[in-house]
């Protein structure tokens, strides 16, 4: 299964949707994923992952991390799978 695939149905499972209702435009707010949802989404991740994702729960906007879509959370994964090294 791919990082885009694993991430999705991370996300999915999250927002209590099939993976095949998340697309890589859908944003959180569009997926019905509030705050504690996405603080949820992001430890299942850095469990998955084995990784550390650079988010501030208290000051989203702060964070390097781009939640702003599916697509831009999947490329921050990728980006941080790929430098776990």
């Amino acid at each position: 299964m791919s990082i885009s695939d694993r991430v999705i149905a991370i996300i999915a499972e999250q927002a209590v949707l099939e993976p095949s209702d998340v697309t890589p435009e859908s944003t959180l707010e569009d997926l019905g994923i509030d705050s504690l949802g996405l603080v949820e989404s992001i430890f299942a991740i850095e469990e998955e992952f084995d990784i550390s994702v650079p988010f501030n729960a208290n000051e989203p906007s702060a964070s390097d991390f781009d939640i702003s879509n599916v697509a831009k959370i999947i490329a921050g994964i990728e980006k941080l799978v790929s430098e776990k090294v």
